[in-house]
């Protein structure tokens, strides 16, 4: 098995685990969303620049609120005019400073959310890409809760790193080494009596931010079962209420709120004990600086302005070094989220175009599997396929079926490439089909599912999802051949009628002849049925074929049914048993027979006629 299949097993919080735990993963991570910051550079350098600004301009006001206390202080002592100059003058460069200072600071914000919300968007494009370009085995394999919580939770905690991370680290660098080592410039004793809380709110910071981080993964694996618990219960919302299992998926619901509400109650212990050991050191260094400080001024060897000074430096380098453990938390919730998202960004498509792909060129359309085997990636060992072989022409219609099990769906999803066979090979007009472009492929060949998807908007955007551009006349005329035009007329709006959630408004035959239409629409080459007719009824069903009558002699038309009446028109019908072959021929031929569909055929007969049919 490939690596690639053996990943796809795996939760999507394992995936990145080696690289958010270690240093140079971690390293790796930071330095990929910076280069992500980088590309809205002029926003970026705006914003280094607001914020160098603002905090020097932080930095500076402690030291005028000084000298105008000192200055108040000779006003006391009579120089009256030159101190009401002096105290003026220091008045309005206070001013100035702060409201610099506040322009900055706006600025600062303004321009780190601007870059916060451009790598939010790089970030969804990309991921959203992944999300289109990930085989069908991956689908198979990831929840898509799972997949809503990457790209809305992960996604936004590795967006913010950096005005919460880079910007902060700055500023904190500036506020914190520079306002320090003011401090200890103009007194040793009193500046690290001054600064003797920052170890200790820098520690109870880093080390509350660290257990809130852990506690926010616990917190997002909770939320993204609650997700899994709401999406299911939206989704399947009809069964629940045909069950009358309401209270049922209440108490689901209501266990999976409970767990996460007991988590965010511990977040909550945990942010309140950390802050109150910060206010109390940092009150009780205030309080220390008060007492010394004091006895110097009495002492003559500072003036009150100096001690004006560190107080207001203490205040302001308060919020800074609380930010010291916000600034770890955002490293560290980088390090994890923007991890996730990169291993899941990072992932390659188990089926993707080859490096020297080329687009297909119809000319006989001549379907063939040569030998194919198959297994599905989670189940490596249980062949699905062994050694199938057969051939399908221009103009023919070609009927599968078998008993459960057989893997009649399964050549439907290998012709146009949902998975790769595990060996042989699929061509086209003599082209193996991993040597092709997905996007020419498709386009040739077109799937009409059992389980059919239509999008919440109108029934014409749904019939002309492959071809946007596509006029009314042909529009009509695909719904025409599926047999949904005439009650597509019937409705008031016509073809700008909106479909509900999933076609919710519409019955499974209409569903399905809405899905056979929209397949209609690009006029493939090779059109697959999967027992797309299960849910339309046999009179419907008939008109359908007589539609697909008329252009059957263009293309290849491959029927998986499981209803043999379905098949009846076929020019030969393949009958499948554990992967192969067993019997194929007409309708009249099999019969004949006597063998696998002999006794389908009796199987089906008998229950019918039980049935009063």
């Amino acid at each position: 098995m490939t690596t690639q299949a053996a990943s796809l097993r795996r939760p999507l919080e394992v995936m990145a685990i080696a690289d958010a735990h270690s240093w140079r993963g971690g390293l790796q991570t930071l330095w990929r969303m910076t280069r992500i910051a980088l590309l809205t550079p002029w926003q970026v350098t705006f914003a280094l620049i607001a914020t160098l600004v603002s905090a020097t301009m932080q930095l500076i006001i402690p030291r005028l609120l000084g000298r105008a206390i000192d200055q108040t202080q000779l006003l006391v002592s009579g120089e009256t005019q030159a101190a009401r100059s002096a105290l003026l003058t220091t008045a309005l460069l206070v001013l100035a400073v702060s409201v610099v200072r506040g322009l900055f600071t706006t600025a600062q914000n303004y321009f780190s959310e601007a870059v916060n919300h451009h790598t939010g968007v790089e970030l969804r494009l990309r991921f959203y890409e992944q999300v289109q370009r990930l085989s069908f085995g991956f689908h198979d394999s990831v929840h898509s809760g799972d997949l809503i919580t990457l790209g809305l939770l992960d996604l936004d905690g590795a967006r913010q790193f950096f005005s919460t991370g880079l910007v902060r680290l700055v500023l904190l660098t500036i506020l914190i080494g520079f306002g320090g080592t003011m401090l200890l410039r103009i007194d040793p004793f009193l500046g690290l009596m001054a600064l003797s809380f920052v170890p200790v709110v820098g520690w109870f910071s880093s080390v509350s931010q660290l257990r809130l981080r852990l506690t926010w993964r616990d917190l997002q694996d909770r939320m993204s079962v609650l997700s899994r618990v709401m999406e299911e219960n939206l989704s399947g919302i009809r069964v629940v209420r045909a069950f009358s299992a309401g209270a049922h998926e209440l108490d689901k619901f209501d266990a999976a709120s409970a767990s996460a509400l007991d988590l965010a109650h511990e977040r909550v212990d945990i942010r309140v004990r950390s802050t109150g050991i910060m206010t109390l050191s940092f009150l009780a260094a205030m309080g220390l600086v008060l007492w010394v400080g004091g006895e110097k001024v009495m002492a003559g060897q500072i003036t009150v302005g100096t001690l004006t000074s560190f107080l207001t430096f203490m205040t302001i380098l308060q919020m800074p070094v609380r930010q010291l453990g916000l600034l770890v938390n955002s490293f560290a919730r980088t390090s994890t989220c923007g991890a996730r998202v990169f291993a899941f960004l990072d992932l390659k498509p188990a089926i993707a175009d080859a490096p020297d792909a080329s687009d297909l060129v119809l000319s006989g359309v001549e379907l063939r599997f040569e030998a194919v085997d198959f297994a599905y990636p989670g189940a490596p060992n249980a062949a699905v396929l062994s050694g199938l072989s057969f051939t399908a022409r221009r103009g023919e219609t070609i009927g599968i079926i078998g008993p459960p099990g057989s893997g009649k769906s399964t050549v439907s999803h290998l012709i146009p490439r949902y998975y790769d066979v595990t060996g042989g090979r699929i061509t086209i007009d003599g082209q193996d089909i991993r040597s092709l472009t997905l996007a020419s492929l498709r386009r040739a060949a077109s799937v009409v599912a059992q389980d059919v998807f239509l999008f919440t908007t109108t029934l014409e955007n749904n019939i002309a999802y492959a071809e946007p551009l596509a006029e009314e006349d042909e529009i009509e005329r695909a719904s025409s051949d599926a047999q949904i035009h005439s009650h597509v007329s019937g409705l008031k709006s016509r073809y700008r009628t909106v479909v509900g959630e999933r076609g919710s408004s519409l019955s499974g035959g209409q569903r399905q002849r809405v899905a056979i239409a929209r397949s209609l629409m690009p006029k493939p080459a090779i059109l697959i049925f999967d027992d797309s007719t299960a849910a339309v009824d046999a009179h419907t069903e008939a008109r359908i074929r007589a539609a697909m009558l008329r252009d059957a002699a263009d293309r290849v038309t491959l029927i998986v049914a499981h209803r043999l009446n379905s098949l009846l028109h076929a020019d030969r019908i393949l009958v499948l048993n554990q992967g192969r072959v067993v019997e194929q021929g007409s309708h009249a031929e099999l019969l004949d027979q006597g063998g696998l569909y002999r006794a389908l055929y009796d199987l089906q007969t008998n229950d019918a006629d039980r049935a009063g049919l």
